[in-house]
């Protein structure tokens, strides 16, 4: 069984130490949008400190207790976000979801990612998932893969650190990104 993201939910007064999630305004000026607002995604002064506010899905499957908050289980991919990132893939040739960004990757899979396309001297961006959670759950169902970084060529998934590393030692991932920069 595949298991499903999960999404903060602002708990009541009884676990005051849980804190509602912060959107960053840097994460969204990365992308074709407003800087204050990603869709689908509500502002922290929108999240009732008295009441249960679901982020993301309105019918949660699961919850659990973790930490003093509460999980919900469903879907943060919300038609706005998929959009959203339908709009970023396809509008870069090559594209890198990574923790940190091309100057300050923030994990080794991520610089090693970064090092591969740096050595062969083609154009692409990178978004950092770190400074927007629901950028980050989301992209982990758009793309059906549950770690980071993802790698995406042409407005298609290619795949994470491992799959790049084995495309870079066979030649396939030059060949691929060769034929990126011709079309």
């Amino acid at each position: 069984m595949a298991s499903l993201p999960s999404t903060t939910l602002a708990p009541t007064a009884a676990f005051s130490s849980a804190r509602a999630p912060s959107f960053s305004p840097r994460a969204a000026a990365s992308l074709p949008l407003p800087a204050d607002k990603l869709p689908g995604c509500p502002s922290p002064s929108s999240l009732s400190p008295r009441a249960f506010t679901v982020v993301g899905s309105p019918a949660p499957v699961l919850r659990s207790r973790t930490r003093g908050t509460f999980r919900c289980f469903a879907s943060v991919l919300t038609p706005q976000l998929k959009s959203t990132l339908d709009t970023v893939v396809n509008s870069h040739k090559v594209v890198l979801f990574m923790k940190g960004t091309k100057d300050f990757p923030q994990c080794g899979f991520s610089n090693t990612v970064v090092q591969i396309l740096k050595s062969f001297n083609v154009p692409f961006e990178t978004i950092n998932i770190l400074e927007n959670e629901l950028l980050r759950q989301g992209l982990k169902e758009y793309s059906s893969w549950p770690t980071f970084p993802q790698l995406y060529i042409e407005g298609e998934f290619f795949g994470g650190c491992d799959i790049t590393i084995e495309a870079y030692k066979s030649g396939e991932l030059q060949e691929l990104l060769e034929k990126a920069m011709c079309s």
